[in-house]
């Protein structure tokens, strides 16, 4: 009769940006390509804005704006890493537009990008997003091109 109570077990993941989704495995740091850091997707965009891939709760703001976590609604942890080697840009290029313990659902905006900045300085803004919590699998959508209101990926507990 009422769900109040009913445990979330599996969270889907929206395309964080309008653009290509590609395999970890394309991605040219070995960091994410190996999983070193966990199991996701990558994406290969032009726009200047990055969007909440889920609903859940900001637990991560790298100091270097470059990188955030998200905790899903079933627990899962998110890490979106805005391109490559971005964290040698010290913040610059990036506006941040939430803060760490923030609630967001679905579509809210993060981060804003400098594409002017990112171009002039040659930054490979391939984008990996990755599962890092090792008690949860995932199911990938198709890769290819994508609308931020295109789903990319399940992600439930083992």
């Amino acid at each position: 009769m009422f769900n109040l109570f009913k445990k979330v077990v599996e969270s889907e993941l929206y395309s964080p940006v309008k653009g290509k989704m590609i395999p970890l495995s394309e991605v040219n740091d070995p960091v994410f390509s190996e999983k070193m850091m966990g199991d996701g997707c990558a994406f290969v965009f032009d726009g200047d804005t990055i969007y909440a891939p889920c609903k859940g709760e900001i637990i991560l703001i790298a100091n270097t704006r470059h990188a955030i976590g998200i905790k899903a609604e079933n627990g899962a942890e998110i890490l979106i890493h805005i391109g490559l080697d971005t964290v040698n840009l010290n913040g610059k290029g990036f506006e941040v537009l939430v803060k760490e313990h923030d609630k967001v659902k679905v579509h809210d905006p993060l981060v804003r990008l400098d594409r002017a900045f990112m171009k002039e300085n040659k930054v490979d803004l391939t984008m990996p997003m990755v599962i890092t919590s090792s008690d949860y699998v995932i199911e990938l959508d198709e890769y290819g091109d994508k609308e931020v209101s295109n789903r990319v990926l399940k992600v439930k507990k083992k």
